[in-house]
């Protein structure tokens, strides 16, 4: 595990709701000692620990992590269908719409691409 990444996306989440180390030390009954120490990538964290955490930064615990989570294939597509399943039809229709936009002007993008690095050539 990443500590220091993972202590970066606690500071970043700290600041973003305006608490202090101390502040945030003391909604979780721990030191703000401890707590710049794990926004340091210093010490490591119990799961209790990045549990009270992230509920008291209101962020899901694979939120901190995730540049720390190695992801399958399918993860994204997962993602995905649980944003678009829980949308009313007619958004889902709309996100439809819009990522086939999306995948037309990308694929047009690397034809470009592939296009000159062939004329380079």
């Amino acid at each position: 595990m990443d500590y220091i990444q993972l202590g970066s996306r606690l500071r970043q989440e700290r600041l973003k709701h305006n608490f202090t180390q101390e502040k945030l030390a003391e909604k979780i009954d721990v030191s703000h000692a401890y707590i710049g120490q794990i926004e340091r990538g210093e010490r490591s964290l119990t799961l209790e620990t990045l549990i009270k955490l992230a509920n008291q930064l209101e962020v899901t615990a694979d939120e901190l992590l995730h540049e720390s989570l190695k992801l399958n294939e399918g993860h994204y597509m997962h993602k995905i269908i649980q944003l678009v399943q829980e949308r009313p039809m007619h958004e889902q229709q709309m996100a439809l719409e819009m990522l086939e936009v999306m995948f037309a002007h990308l694929d047009q993008m690397n034809s470009i691409s592939k296009d000159t690095t062939i004329k380079n050539l």
